[in-house]
């Protein structure tokens, strides 16, 4: 079992950029497909981006295309989210997940992933 923790969020203006981080203890995520996902207010959590387990597949929501990036660091314990261009719609709680049902396709569902973090809170004023 992996436990996730993310880190990172704070308020920041419209048009800037941070970096979340989601860091494993327990296990690495290298047996696991991982994505971040993010709940606004009144809203339903939704997918934003992640990569398969094989590495080989990384997706992201429409919505995030082109200003966001997911990584993963070199030991395979940390997941990063480089947000630049920042809008205030960006303003939710932002989670990162793992989940290992899936080796080449990139899960995009929550029913998916089996192991999520506590969340961080990014708020973007205009």
């Amino acid at each position: 079992q992996v436990q996730l923790v993310e880190s990172g969020g704070r308020l920041v203006q419209a048009g800037g950029s941070l970096r979340l981080s989601c860091a494993a203890s327990g296990r690495t995520f290298s047996d696991y497909a991982m994505g971040w996902f993010r709940q606004a207010p009144g809203k339903e959590r939704e997918f934003v981006a992640g990569f398969s387990r094989s590495r080989s597949s990384t997706r992201y929501a429409d919505f995030v295309k082109g200003r966001f990036t997911v990584s993963v660091g070199n030991a395979e314990n940390t997941v990063y989210l480089q947000m630049n261009s920042l809008r205030p719609e960006d303003t939710a709680v932002y989670y990162c997940a793992g989940g290992g049902r899936h080796y080449f396709r990139t899960p995009t569902r929550m029913d998916e992933y089996d192991y999520w973090g506590q969340g961080t809170q990014v708020t973007v004023s205009s």
